[in-house]
Order: C-alpha cells, then sequence, then structure tokens
C-alpha cells in the first residue's frame, strides 16, 4: 500500500509542472491565482500522503497541517478575489439596496 501512495505522490509531482507554467507565465493576474490555489490544493493532498507513508502512525499530524494549509489557501484566495474586486475605478460606488 505505501507504494502505492508514493507513485500517487509522484504523479501529482508530475502534475504540478504545467501549473508551474501557468504561474509564471500566466496571461492574467487570475490565472496567476488560480494557480497558485491548484499548486495548494495538490500540496495538501501530498501531506496527506505522506502522512500515510510516514512511519510510526502520526497520520494525524499531517491531515492537522493539510486542513491548516488548505485553510490558508482558501483565505489568500478570498483575499486575492476581493483585491480584484476592489481595484475598480475611482468613480464606481457600491451601494448596498440601490440598483
Amino acid at each position: 500500500m505505501t507504494t502505492f501512495f508514493v507513485w500517487a505522490g509522484a504523479a501529482l509531482l508530475v502534475m504540478m509542472v504545467p501549473i508551474f507554467y501557468r504561474m509564471n507565465i500566466g496571461p492574467t493576474a487570475i490565472d496567476r491565482i488560480v494557480a497558485v490555489n491548484m499548486i495548494g490544493t495538490k500540496t495538501a493532498v501530498l501531506l496527506v500522503f505522506i502522512g500515510t507513508i510516514f512511519p510510526g502512525g502520526r497520520v494525524g499530524m499531517f491531515v492537522d497541517f493539510a486542513l491548516a494549509y488548505g485553510l490558508l489557501n482558501f483565505i489568500g484566495s478570498l483575499v486575492a478575489a476581493r483585491f480584484f474586486n476592489r481595484s475598480k475605478t475611482a468613480g464606481e460606488i457600491d451601494v448596498v439596496g440601490e440598483a
């Protein structure tokens, strides 16, 4: 079973290579943000795989790390989306309840 997780982790690392390309060369900032989010998600999965391979039965510790990393990844995406939403022109005013 350990060899399965080693090969699955290696496959995830190989699948990250095109994402690194999109992160560096992406034509827009949104493409780069999505690429960073995808890398964060794959890293969280890799942490769980490492936890299953790690001797001593410390899977829970790595799952906690993966959850914390996934939460930080999600919050970072929200912050970036809010930043790009706020960077409107100075003449636009958002008023709640008015059309």
